[in-house]
């Protein structure tokens, strides 16, 4: 996979990689892609069809029986619009009862095979700004400009309970820090794709920053790539 113009940004749960990915997507003029949202869509479909998000084969299965795309559009709220089979997908993607099974299903390696092939085609269209867990890992290694987004507990706590407020959901503290760390455990743990930083990556701690800062700095790498381009 030629790694031309991609900036591939992973990072843990609330470091804000979805929003800047985005933002530095508008700013450079390239697509953009929450890797997060296709297994939030596999997770979400587990939910409704009461499948075991631990069963690797159901998960593969249901995969398969309603396969995830991704159409890229800029006018939707998220850049681009979900479906799983022949259904739309919004923001149940982001519920609660999502994030807390979304790391369990992620990790299996036949479902993380067909999302990556996917992901990869995307890819395949053009430049791409692409945010996930794996991106400069497993899915876009050859990107040149690979950045581990992370910050502090704390912040990453705050971040969500904004976000969840956002959509009326109320959730004390406590229960979201100990969902997010349990998020971390099991994305740095798989055996398959960890959560890591990717060879070369420029790690940024997002903690009391703006959003506007941190889109400057990776835009300042990507001129710097440019530049250095034959």
């Amino acid at each position: 996979m030629s790694g031309y113009a991609h900036v591939a940004i992973d990072g843990p749960a609330g470091s804000g990689k979805t929003t800047v990915a985005r933002a530095l997507a508008e700013r450079i003029g390239a697509l953009y892609l929450d890797t997060g949202a296709m297994y939030r869509a596999l997770a979400l479909c587990a939910l409704a069809e009461g499948g075991d998000p631990a069963d690797e084969d159901a998960m593969l299965a249901l995969a398969r029986a309603k396969p995830v795309r991704v159409e890229l559009d800029a006018a939707s709220p998220l850049g681009f619009r979900v479906f799983a089979g022949d259904d739309q997908l919004g923001d149940e993607l982001y519920a609660n009862a999502v994030s807390r099974i979304v790391s369990i299903v992620a990790a299996h390696p036949r479902v993380r095979e067909l999302m990556v092939e996917r992901q990869r085609a995307i890819a395949g269209r053009g430049p791409v700004v692409m945010a996930g867990r794996d991106i400069g890992t497993v899915v876009l290694p050859d990107a040149p400009v690979k950045v581990f987004l992370t910050a502090s507990v704390p912040e990453r706590v705050e971040r969500r309970r904004a976000e969840l407020a956002a959509r009326a959901v109320v959730v004390d503290r406590a229960t979201l820090q100990a969902e997010i760390e349990e998020r971390d455990r099991l994305d740095a743990t798989r055996a398959v794709a960890p959560l890591r930083p990717a060879a070369g990556a420029h790690t940024i701690d997002s903690s009391g920053l703006g959003v506007d800062e941190v889109v400057a700095r990776i835009a300042a790498l990507v001129a710097t790539g440019r530049e250095a381009a034959p």
